[in-house]
């Protein structure tokens, strides 16, 4: 994976499996990890490595960025992922920027948000929503 520090935006490489150990990043050392922010997906394999070794469920959002229902839910998506930090692993795939990947999960209309166990689709929500709505009718 790909992960843009939150402090200097310089980009580090961090495997899959180790996005709920602490890390610094390389250039600032300022916290990367554990993730407790959305992740930007920059590569359908980025997506793939994720989706096979993440250690923890993954909320996957597929959004675009004209898309005003998706701009909505973009800051629930973050607070979720600071409640969940260290538990579930949020992450955005730009619809217009990997078509490929949204198409794996046939989605027709967004914001999608599906929920990966293990690699494989457990939930799927669409439409905008407030924080507590996600966890909630997601279970986790």
């Amino acid at each position: 994976m790909h992960l843009p520090c939150p402090t200097c935006d310089r980009t580090n490489r961090v495997p899959a499996q180790r996005l709920l150990d602490k890390a610094r990043c390389a250039a600032c050392k300022g916290p990367l990890l554990p993730l407790d922010r959305a992740v930007p997906v920059a590569s359908a394999e980025d997506f793939d490595e994720l989706a096979r070794d993440a250690a923890a469920p993954v909320l996957v959002d597929f959004w675009a960025g004209w898309c005003a229902p998706c701009r909505v839910v973009g800051p629930e998506l973050e607070k979720v992922a600071a409640a969940r930090a260290g538990a579930l692993i949020v992450a955005k795939v730009d619809t217009e920027a990997l078509p490929e990947v949204a198409g794996r999960f046939a989605v027709q209309s967004i914001p999608t948000m599906v929920l990966l166990r293990g690699g494989r689709e457990a939930t799927r929500l669409s439409g905008a929503m407030p924080a507590a709505a996600i966890l909630a009718r997601l279970g986790v």
